[in-house]
């Protein structure tokens, strides 16, 4: 019974809600936190236990995931005055899933480590629907002996889980394939708003687009053409998915590591500029595929 312990998560959002509701279906007694009381209304409802604070959560768990929006979000939740390092126990194992810089992931786990604890980074790809069928990919960074203990916890959540090295390198993988993911989306929407106003059937483009050397994830996968395939974000006037705002953040700490690294990433820098002209023009809280209507309506571009 030992591998039925409780489990802490703090994070109860978009990503977070489904993950934790994964790890009840396998059987976890899950202790839960989110800083909007109604986020954890639910969780009761399952019989899940919801505390006032991260570090209660620490005080009655010693296996903790956070799934926290950026990087303040993370360093409150575990440095904070009511954050999970007041009250963590020795030989605890903290997994933040979160997308943060992986500077800040290296900096959290020093403070871990001092207190006797262990900390990962394990950042996930997929988005709210691989979240809620529990095939997300993790990709885990931190010490290698602790891994394993690591993945009985994320193989409930997801089918991919992958060890990348020391802590920050899960963060480092994130938002190197967050960065290919913004690129191929606005290419793959400026390719069909152009065979479109060619006068081809949208539906017909991508099946060849998909048949052919341009196939990737974004135009087989998650179309950003409204019409083109059913259960995508294009399909519900781009709601639900990976927001604008994220998408606009992810790039944001892929410039920062590459001016880090001195690493030339020109079109990279081009997509971090056009996510942020669209959280400016009213697209923040829409999924990112929504690029192909600002192409469509954005004509100054």
């Amino acid at each position: 019974m030992a591998s039925k312990t409780p489990v802490g998560f703090v994070g109860l959002g978009n990503m977070g809600n489904p993950m934790a509701k994964n790890l009840v279906k396998h059987g976890y007694p899950v202790i839960a936190y989110d800083v909007f009381p109604e986020a954890c209304k639910e969780f009761q409802d399952l019989g899940a236990q919801v505390t006032e604070s991260p570090a209660d959560v620490a005080e009655r768990a010693d296996r903790i995931i956070t799934m926290l929006p950026s990087s303040p979000n993370v360093r409150e939740v575990y440095t904070g005055a009511n954050g999970i390092l007041k009250k963590v126990k020795k030989g605890s194992l903290l997994i933040d899933s979160s997308t943060i810089d992986p500077a800040v992931s290296k900096e959290l786990a020093k403070a871990v480590e001092k207190m006797g604890a262990v900390f990962m980074d394990a950042p996930v790809s997929g988005g709210v629907g691989a979240a809620r069928a529990g095939n997300l990919t993790f990709m885990v960074g931190g010490v290698e002996q602790e891994f394993n203990a690591a993945k009985e916890l994320l193989t409930c959540m997801g089918s991919n889980v992958i060890y990348c090295g020391e802590v920050g390198t899960g963060q480092a993988a994130k938002i190197c394939n967050n960065m290919l993911l913004a690129i191929s989306m606005i290419g793959t929407a400026e390719t069909m708003n152009l065979g479109i106003r060619l006068g081809l059937d949208p539906k017909l483009l991508a099946k060849i687009l998909n048949m052919s050397s341009g196939r990737c994830w974004s135009s087989d996968t998650y179309n950003p053409v409204p019409g083109v395939m059913e259960g995508v974000p294009s399909a519900n006037n781009y709601q639900g998915g990976f927001g604008t705002t994220l998408m606009a953040k992810d790039l944001g700490l892929a410039q920062v590591s590459a001016t880090n690294t001195m690493t030339p990433v020109p079109l990279g820098s081009q997509a971090h500029q056009i996510y942020r002209m669209m959280c400016a023009k009213g697209y923040a809280l829409k999924d990112f595929s929504a690029v192909f209507q600002f192409l469509r309506e954005e004509e100054t571009l």
